[in-house]
């Protein structure tokens, strides 16, 4: 056992040995590589960002506030100064804490180890690169001075928001220079690059203050401030900048993919990116700007504070082809394409949806008239009302009362249906926020995202089937290694008969009597979709598609307590359809593909029956085959007299509905008998339903 023992330490010797001459000769050889980047392209291969080009403005040693050196060098290395690249020290106190919390809460990699992870090398972690990572350190140590070091450091690494550098870093947050930092500015930065997405001061500023103390504390410990300053620094108050610089191209979308960058790989980011590679996201570019500059030109002449946001997917893959997120990204980075809002009449669709899904039709007929419904605990009896505030006192098919988007219609069939019914097909399409399921739930008076609107809509657009959006289609390293692939995730969530149902519902809306009727002209091609304009025109939407893409577009204002003071289709809508017609500018106009088991009929707008050539106010609607309805309306109120035969409804209807024709029009194309006869001028008429909007 003793010699089996002794061999074994003798072996170990022998290796370490042998690691050590080969460092030392490898390290004699060996040359700092060029500094490799991370580049971002859309689904096109057009470059939209890389690593090295992003917020970064490289400053030298001078130009870099003495307060921000020292939080740095405090919170990340605190014997920067004394040792050669590798702290043997460090990393015994490194593990000595981690053993204590029983988990990793120090690091012992010093600054020069982190910038030559961050400069040279990639996120794995094997026992080779750790050699790598050994030979890069000895080698920057040689090559440079500590401050040069530091500098190089400082300019390299990550601060959130986009920022990268202190330098870019001071002036996202506080619109100073790194040589103006403060000392309680410095200990904010500093305690950032930990961990961006937790310690960004833009994202949490409480986590980012408690960090401060922290960085202040250990700065106190070294002897670098005293306790009086550190106490004043951690009163000051924060105060952050309004606004960022920034060049970026779609800088809300390569945003989001940072921000999943940072959330996934954490402490390895700036390793993942030193080893350079290649992102492919599913942006489309020339998608991207006929967004940006659709929401730009519709919203150029009003109030400055009102924002906006679109977002467009492909509904057959779940690929985010566009995503605006604001007016200026310089001046507010918040993302509304991804901030909930009231969606208004836009989500009536959902309502519909579950209508048709569980046996009513497109010429199901319901009345627009005073209704109260009393809330279980006694709470206010809730008394819907139409877009203008009264009742129409008549009856609609669902067709109609859903392009002419009637309030009162849609409250009472989400009674009928069901409100909790209404909620989990709007959650089975692709809403994740939390619905309210009361009797205003048809309405949109729960808080839903663009990007959820958009998703949801897909699947109207694409048979009926859901897909999860993608920011990214993959993802590798400098050596061409695949990190991470995303394919599309497809699931039939509604019958495919049914979802073109209500998108035959929804085209309507762009058509005469269609709550966006005005914007046909500006999108030539097929198309669907729904306004929504929520209470006191406080906000305005419009989401809509073709059978190759889907948009949602959202405009209001940050503070609620503002009203946008039109309707969506008057605001909206522009921006979709502008959108739109250049998106898919160069991709040839399709049709919605029809089902087998679909049939079209005309029906009168009145009571849901079949239309003929003398009904006044007819609609062409779609039915599964089966449920189209097989009477003909008379078109009269006139009472009928009674028969002395037997004869069912069908028969006398239609009986009487010829025998009035031929009175009032007896050159019709048939007689009463049905024979034909020479054609007179008749009374047909064209007339289309009521052409007044009403978009709740």
């Amino acid at each position: 056992m003793f010699n089996r023992f002794v061999s074994l330490i003798i072996i170990v010797v022998f290796l370490v040995l042998l690691g050590v001459v080969y460092t030392a000769y490898s390290i004699s050889r060996f040359d700092l590589p060029a500094v490799s980047t991370f580049q971002i392209l859309d689904s096109n291969g057009t470059v939209i960002a890389t690593t090295d080009q992003e917020n970064r403005v490289p400053v030298l040693i001078d130009e870099i506030s003495p307060n921000m050196q020292n939080a740095i060098v405090a919170i990340e290395d605190a014997r920067f100064y004394r040792h050669r690249g590798i702290d043997p020290i460090g990393l015994a106190r490194a593990a000595y804490h981690n053993l204590k919390a029983g988990k990793i809460v120090e690091g012992g990699s010093t600054i020069t180890q982190q910038l030559a992870k961050n400069l040279y090398l990639g996120p794995q972690r094997t026992v080779g690169r750790k050699f790598k990572e050994l030979v890069l350190t000895i080698q920057l140590e040689r090559r440079y001075t500590k401050e040069e070091i530091l500098a190089m450091y400082l300019n390299r690494i990550y601060f959130g928001q986009g920022a990268y550098g202190v330098e870019m870093a001071a002036r996202t947050y506080f619109n100073k220079s790194a040589k103006e930092l403060d000392l309680a500015e410095s200990a904010i930065l500093a305690g950032i690059p930990r961990a961006p997405a937790l310690y960004s001061p833009a994202r949490d500023q409480e986590a980012a203050k408690n960090r401060q103390g922290i960085v202040l504390r250990r700065m106190v410990e070294l002897g670098m401030i005293s306790a009086a300053e550190a106490d004043a620094a951690a009163k000051e108050k924060l105060r952050l900048a309004k606004a960022t610089p920034s060049g970026r191209r779609a800088p809300y979308f390569v945003e989001e993919i940072f921000n999943y960058l940072e959330q996934k790989y954490s402490n390895r980011l700036e390793g993942l990116y030193a080893g350079g590679g290649t992102i492919y996201t599913t942006l489309d570019l020339k998608m991207q700007e006929a967004a940006e500059k659709a929401l730009s030109e519709v919203l150029k002449n009003t109030d400055p504070q009102l924002e906006g946001a679109l977002v467009a997917l492909d509904p057959k893959t779940g690929y985010i082809k566009a995503m605006v997120g604001g007016r200026d990204f310089v001046r507010s980075q918040f993302n509304r394409a991804l901030a909930p809002s009231q969606p208004g009449s836009a989500f009536k669709p959902f309502l519909y949806a579950a209508a048709i899904e569980r046996g009513y039709t497109a010429g199901t007929m319901i009345t627009c008239e005073p209704v109260t419904f009393y809330q279980s605990g006694g709470g206010k009896p809730y008394q819907p009302t139409d877009y203008t505030g009264g009742y129409h006192n008549r009856p609609f098919t669902l067709k109609e009362a859903l392009y002419t988007s009637d309030n009162v219609v849609a409250v009472r069939l989400g009674d009928q249906v069901g409100t909790a019914t209404v909620a989990g097909y709007a959650r089975r399409m692709g809403i994740d926020s939390h619905l309210r399921p009361y009797p205003s739930l048809p309405l949109g008076t729960s808080e839903v995202t663009p990007l959820e609107m958009a998703r949801a809509y897909g699947v109207l657009a694409f048979r009926g089937i859901r897909t999860n959006p993608l920011y990214i289609q993959k993802m590798v390293d400098g050596t061409g290694r695949v990190i991470e692939e995303h394919k599309p995730v497809l699931e039939q969530v509604l019958d495919e008969k049914n979802a073109y149902i209500v998108t035959d519902m929804l085209e309507a809306v762009l058509r005469p009597g269609g709550t966006a009727s005005h914007i046909a002209g500006l999108i030539n091609r097929p198309a669907a979709g729904k306004t929504g304009t929520t209470e006191n025109y406080r906000d305005a939407w419009f989401v809509g598609y073709t059978p190759d893409l889907v948009a949602a577009v959202y405009v209001g204002y940050d503070d609620k307590n503002k009203k946008v003071g039109k309707p969506g289709g008057q605001i909206a809508a522009p921006v979709w359809a502008r959108f739109m017609e250049a998106a898919l500018k160069n991709v040839p106009p399709a049709g919605f593909p029809v089902p087998d088991g679909i049939v079209k009929v005309r029906i009168n707008a009145d009571d849901g029956l079949l239309a003929d050539d003398y009904t006044p106010r007819t609609i062409e609607a779609a039915f599964v085959k089966g449920t189209e309805p097989v009477t003909y309306s008379s078109g009269y109120d006139l009472e009928e007299p009674s028969f002395p035969f037997q004869i069912n409804n069908f028969e006398r209807r239609d009986y009487w509905s010829k025998v009035r024709k031929f009175i009032e029009n007896p050159g019709s194309e048939r007689s009463f008998n049905g024979r034909p006869r020479e054609q007179k001028a008749g009374r047909k008429s064209d007339q289309k339903p009521d052409e007044k909007s009403f978009d709740g």
